[in-house]
């Protein structure tokens, strides 16, 4: 027979929103969600809104078509599992219950719609609980009917609001059948600043340190801009400014062609872009970042309340541990040698860093030997494959990066060449942490039977290292000699100088 077991928890959340619908599913595994599935389908609920905010027979069937899907994707769910919440469009239907009850003939579970305000809070806790930034922030998404604004310390919502203008919304207002031009953009844009402008002073009071936006709109710009060479992931007003400029010369929404844009966003980005500048000029934004977590993020990490935590990585990267069967042990044996050499380091090239650095370092040191148990032979490469396409909760993707090179690289021999220039890390800093992170794992290579230096020294002059320990350490060590004169070897292949004080 087989032994008793509680499988993992399968859950769902659904986000029904003006412009598309969006399904996830996840299960919980080792303290930490994962998700198995997501389904997206573009309904255009908004533009079946009309001026007496009736919506029509064509766009409920659009989204009772979209749930009759997702309904065979849930078969076997529980209610008690599955979210799911209207936004805008559904709120703003006088007709809404005519949606409801159609939905009901083929989707078996609740639909709660919600208002504004509560809509703004579950996408702020969407980006909180899946993006590295602490401390207060601004999150702002501009979706298909309406605007959510919400600024945060942590994981609570200090203010919250959500305002009637969407990328759709105001794409049928200010663009009829698609016309672009300057005029219509202008109008777009100051309507946006009027909608926006009783928040100004009392959001920029409140303040905050990071600005994030999530969904379509932000998404879709962020994907040009990066497409455009713009890498680091920030959107800043003159890069907005640029993308406008180049979308006005375009006589159509329809015709709107830019490297990184998906045909199907190229109709609704030039009423998103209006609002987006709007959002910038209001609210004095120097830059802002795309977070991948939103609504529907919000509503799933809403089921289970156990994962508000102050540091939503080391969650994320303590799940992948424990999945994985990683020697906690070994992991934090590298760990405190890792950051003992880390700690000797004098000169970084970006100073600001240092802490991200650190932080990196100490997860790269618990996750290297996730590979293990596929297979001992190249493990390195198996971990950093694990790391680099594992769903990371709170890490970006310049620091997700950075984690699968230092993991891939951290034995065996490799090329200066062979770590791909990062947008937001300095090379040169790449290479000394990798290089803190090899020497780590060598010190440690015995596991249980290392002994560790009481006297541990790095002193670096340029590219040069020379590490040191207590007289006689290294005779009564010989087999870790051994490993450092073999990465004495490998480095001095690729001209970087390790000497090593016997």
């Amino acid at each position: 027979m087989r032994p008793d077991f509680d499988p993992p928890r399968e859950f769902a959340a659904i986000d029904l929103g003006s412009n598309s619908f969006h399904m996830i599913i996840a299960r919980i595994v080792n303290g930490s969600i994962q998700i198995l599935s997501r389904i997206k389908r573009r309904v255009r609920l908004a533009e079946g809104l009309d001026e007496n905010n009736v919506l029509s027979q064509e766009a409920i069937n659009r989204g009772v078509a979209c749930l009759s899907l997702f309904a065979q994707r849930l078969m076997g769910f529980s209610a008690e599992n599955v979210k799911v919440v209207g936004t805008y469009t559904l709120r703003s239907a006088v007709n809404n219950q005519d949606f409801l009850d159609q939905a009901r003939s083929v989707f078996p579970f609740p639909i709660e719609i919600i208002s504004g305000e509560e809509e703004a809070k579950l996408i702020y806790s969407g980006v909180s609980h899946t993006q590295p930034e602490k401390g207060r922030k601004l999150v702002v998404d501009i979706g298909g009917g309406s605007t959510e604004m919400t600024i945060g310390d942590n994981f609570i919502p200090l203010r919250a609001e959500s305002r009637h203008m969407g990328c759709v919304s105001y794409g049928i207002r200010f663009f009829p059948n698609g016309e672009l031009t300057k005029e219509h953009f202008e109008q777009a844009y100051f309507s946006a600043l009027k909608t926006i402008e009783d928040l100004s002073e009392e959001y920029r009071q409140l303040g905050w340190n990071h600005v994030l936006g999530s969904s379509g709109t932000i998404k879709t710009v962020s994907k040009v801009l990066i497409a455009n060479g713009y890498r680091d992931g920030f959107i800043t007003e003159i890069r907005l400014k640029r993308v406008i400029d180049r979308c006005l010369k375009f006589d159509n929404l329809n015709q709107i062609e830019l490297k990184g844009l998906i045909e199907e966003r190229a109709d609704v980005l030039v009423p998103g872009l209006a609002i987006l500048l709007a959002l910038f000029h209001t609210f004095h934004i120097h830059s802002m970042r795309y977070s991948d977590g939103a609504l529907r993020e919000g509503v799933m990490y809403g089921l289970e309340k156990q994962f508000q935590v102050n540091d939503i990585r080391q969650r994320t990267a303590e799940g992948l541990a424990e999945q994985f069967n990683i020697d906690p042990i070994q992991a934090e044996k590298v760990k405190e040698t890792a950051i003992i050499l880390f700690d000797q380091i004098k000169v970084w090239h970006n100073k600001k860093q240092i802490a991200e650095l650190k932080a990196i370092l100490s997860w790269a040191s618990l996750l290297h030997e996730a590979g293990i148990s596929i297979n001992h032979n190249y493990f390195h490469r198996h971990s950093a494959y694990i790391v680099a396409n594992s769903d990371l909760p709170g890490f970006d993707i310049e620091q997700k990066h950075l984690l699968a090179t230092l993991i891939r690289y951290h034995q065996k021999s490799f090329k200066t060449t062979d770590i791909r220039k990062l947008n937001r890390f300095q090379h040169q800093d790449v290479l000394v942490l990798l290089r803190i992170f090899r020497l780590a794992v060598i010190l440690n290579r015995s596991r249980q039977a290392t002994h560790s230096p009481e006297k541990l020294r790095l002193n670096i002059f340029e590219d040069a290292w020379n590490l040191s320990f207590e007289p006689d350490f290294l005779i009564q060590n010989p087999l870790l000699l051994n490993d450092l004169e073999e990465e004495q070897i490998l480095l001095s292949r690729i001209q970087l100088n390790l000497f090593i004080e016997k």
